[in-house]
């Protein structure tokens, strides 16, 4: 096993597993680094951090919303717009964990190779993201956040695990043999919200098609392989908003075909629409 293969991945391992333990060090213990739960934190006690989707769904179903919490869902906008782009999704969101597993299973034991009749349009996330704000009007609830697999998975890190459990065991056995990719790459609406937030990012992957030997490594474990549609074709940057700059591709590129970069925006004409 080569570092190199794998720095990205054990990277946001780390990051990932370092965000939980903070959470629950700063609700057990009273750490002040980070105290709250992904929807809704507190860095160092003084600077707000929400979730803008969680905002989104509150103001629809008409609740007050706090400077505080205004504050906190523009600061991660404005990061997320700028520099990570859908990087929550894989760097910080803990049930990428659990689909990544059920992604690693799939290709351990073959069970892509089986022919299956299963199909979803990866647009799906954006109806579910539309659906949840009528709900949240409707209902007056913050409609995703009481079924967010994100939530349970924090808040059961912090304080244990209950029924809730389900539905991540649910969503590892219907990645793992119903649909690959399943529930980050078509179905999470939070998904879809990264997308749009990070759709002009700076920080991208370019492909160097000069290096590329077409060995298609790199889209048998990229979680959105639809975005990797300039392989064998030209030299570019990844501008499809659903990338979620995971690294894996650049990760078992062994042709250094694949690297992080600075975007310029301004010349960029290439980019997609979602």
């Amino acid at each position: 096993m080569k570092w190199s293969n794998y720095k990205y991945l054990i990277l946001r391992r780390i990051t990932q597993l370092s965000l939980l333990f903070l959470y629950f060090a700063g609700n057990i213990y009273g750490w002040k680094v980070l105290s709250g739960d992904l929807s809704s934190s507190s860095l160092f006690s003084t600077i707000p951090l929400s979730d803008p989707f969680a905002i989104l769904q509150m103001l629809a179903a008409g609740a007050a919303i706090g400077v505080n919490a205004i504050v906190g869902a523009v600061l991660i906008t404005l990061f997320y717009g700028l520099i990570g782009g859908r990087a929550f999704c894989s760097w910080v969101c803990p049930v990428n964990m659990i689909t990544d597993l059920a992604n690693w299973l799939r290709r351990v034991l073959y069970l892509d190779k089986i022919e299956r009749k299963v199909w979803a349009s990866r647009n799906i996330r954006y109806y579910m993201l539309g659906l949840a704000l009528i709900v949240s009007f409707i209902s007056g609830l913050a409609a995703f956040e009481i079924i967010s697999p994100i939530t349970i998975l924090n808040r059961g890190v912090v304080f244990g695990f209950g029924a809730g459990s389900g539905l991540l065991i649910a969503i590892f056995l219907f990645d793992l043999f119903v649909l690959k990719n399943g529930w980050c790459g078509h179905i999470c609406p939070l998904g879809g919200v990264h997308s749009m937030i990070g759709k002009m990012n700076f920080v991208r992957v370019k492909h160097n098609s000069d290096n590329c030997t077409l060995c298609m490594k790199c889209k048998d474990v990229c979680p959105e392989s639809q975005v990797l549609g300039m392989i064998g074709k030209r030299s570019e940057f990844v501008v499809k908003a659903e990338c979620t700059n995971c690294g894996r591709c650049v990760d078992v590129c062994d042709d250094d075909a694949l690297g992080f970069n600075i975007r310029n925006i301004l010349n960029d004409t290439k980019g997609e629409k979602l």
